[in-house]
């Protein structure tokens, strides 16, 4: 770290603290606020994203050196402008209080649950989708009354900048609050004292993420990734799922955390798909060194990387089939996909994140499951061609944060869906009615009739009332 980037990070914490305690006290003045205020909130975001369309492309453009103009558009300002329109379609029914039983011995009293803001929510973004990840979790925020600082990857400095600029167009920075700076910047920002904290990115950090925030017991949600399979059946048409999963390797380079990670196929048929997403990729990016659709890998950190994880497979027996040459424009990697793979590799075990797709044959449909549970449990999962008795057997015997049947990722773009993961993957989720309640406090609340006798639950113990309650519930015992 040069001492610019040490200079701009001690600025970057001072701010953090400074805002945070200003965005407590903004809260404390507002602690509910109306739907009115949300729903405006949640308007004024959306209107602002339409106005920068452009300037985000182009920021997106910067950090990539390289990234596919519709990809940035559909996911980076469509998907939070579906989001926020969804919960302003529904908010005003989430914020209603939840009628509830009592239980059968306070009959006649009310039980309610309140939903209420928590407080200041921290957002720790990543650079694959540094718009998109920040600005979902930003609109449950909103949704339930919160007030937001957000921390944005220091790989994605362009996109910082616009989404600092654009958000303070239409937001004081009491209400949200967009930070930048490396490490230092990173560690610092998670060990604030939130109201709650999401994180996206690796479990590695994931885990030091839940460290911090547990000496504040600051509650958190994890969008942590993993190696998310793809499954294809006996009967599955491998053309079509080899379309797919093209797409899914293909799109934002393969850097998506609910990118197919790897392909289980039935014996024998490993050269024969692979021969299928060779001519799937090359039909949907004909020259990915230089077309536009086609997205670069963020650094020369990433695709050394990349080259690290082909090298290491090839070694030790591995075949790559490279579908087009790369050799001119190494960050445009196009998808390498490769067979002979074995559990020794590194890319049998890494998330790979990246357009390198290995293939794995099973024996039988059993064995397949068998390898999904073997391993830590994946953000997403891709069924392809099974019957109806199959589908049941992966959705009951596997877990994942979620699954898309016969093809890959669109689940997460339905925002009536909770989007998180389980195990290994995250924890929590964000995304419609979940993420409201994510990050609103559930209180639950009881009102006592007046006329309600509690008092014959007080002592002294033993008089035939109390007798006859616990006779009624637990019955006699038969042990002295």
């Amino acid at each position: 770290m040069n001492d610019l980037s040490q200079a701009f990070d001690t600025q970057e914490i001072e701010r953090m603290h400074l805002l945070l305690q200003r965005q407590r006290q903004a809260f404390n003045q507002q602690p509910c606020p109306p739907l009115s205020v949300r729903l405006n909130n949640l308007k004024r975001l959306i209107a602002v994203l339409r106005r920068y369309q452009q300037p985000i492309v182009k920021a997106l453009e910067a950090d990539f050196t390289g990234r596919a103009a519709f990809e940035t558009l559909q996911i980076e300002v469509l998907g939070p402008v579906l989001q926020a329109r969804h919960a302003i379609a529904h908010l005003r029914r989430w914020m209603k209080a939840e009628r509830r039983k009592t239980e059968l011995l306070f009959f006649g009293n009310q039980a309610w649950i309140q939903y209420q803001p928590k407080g200041v929510v921290g957002i720790v973004g990543t650079w694959n989708f540094p718009l998109y990840l920040t600005l979902g979790p930003l609109v449950a925020a909103l949704a339930a009354g919160n007030r937001a600082m957000i921390k944005v990857s220091e790989y994605a400095p362009h996109s910082r900048q616009v989404l600092q600029t654009l958000l303070a167009e239409v937001f004081d920075e009491d209400e949200v609050a967009v930070f930048g700076g490396e490490l230092a910047c990173a560690q610092a920002f998670t060990a604030l004292p939130f109201d709650h904290l999401v994180f996206t990115g690796a479990p590695q950090v994931g885990r030091q993420v839940m460290r911090a925030a547990a000496e504040h017991l600051v509650p958190v949600t994890l969008e942590l990734g993993g190696k998310s399979p793809a499954l294809l059946g006996t009967e599955a048409d491998l053309e079509d799922a080899a379309l797919r999963i093209a797409h899914g390797k293909g799109f934002n380079a393969g850097q998506v955390c609910v990118a197919p990670d790897y392909v289980l196929v039935p014996e024998g048929k490993a050269q024969v798909f692979a021969a299928a997403l060779k001519h799937a990729f090359e039909r949907l990016y004909p020259d990915p060194a230089s077309s536009a659709d086609y997205t670069s890998l963020i650094n020369e950190r990433q695709a050394q990387r990349m080259q690290a994880l082909l090298s290491d497979a090839r070694d030790k027996g591995a075949v790559i089939l490279s579908c087009r040459s790369s050799a001119s424009v190494p960050r445009r990697l196009p998808l390498q996909v490769i067979t002979g793979v074995s559990d020794d590799m590194r890319v049998a075990q890494e998330e790979i994140f990246g357009p390198l797709l290995p293939i794995i044959e099973y024996t039988d449909f059993s064995q397949a499951i068998a390898y999904i549970q073997a391993r830590p449990r994946p953000l997403a999962l891709y069924p392809f061609g099974l019957d109806a008795r199959q589908t049941e057997r992966v959705l009951n015997e596997t877990h994942s944060g979620g699954v898309t049947l016969d093809d890959w990722a669109w689940h997460v773009f339905q925002h009536d869906l909770p989007f998180g993961g389980v195990g290994n993957s995250g924890m929590g989720s964000y995304h419609g009615q979940e993420g409201f309640r994510s990050l609103s406090h559930g209180k639950a609340l009881l009102k006592r009739q007046r006329w309600f006798p509690t008092q014959l639950f007080y002592p002294p113990y033993g008089r035939w009332v109390q007798r006859l309650a616990l006779r009624f519930y637990l019955g006699k015992s038969d042990r002295q």
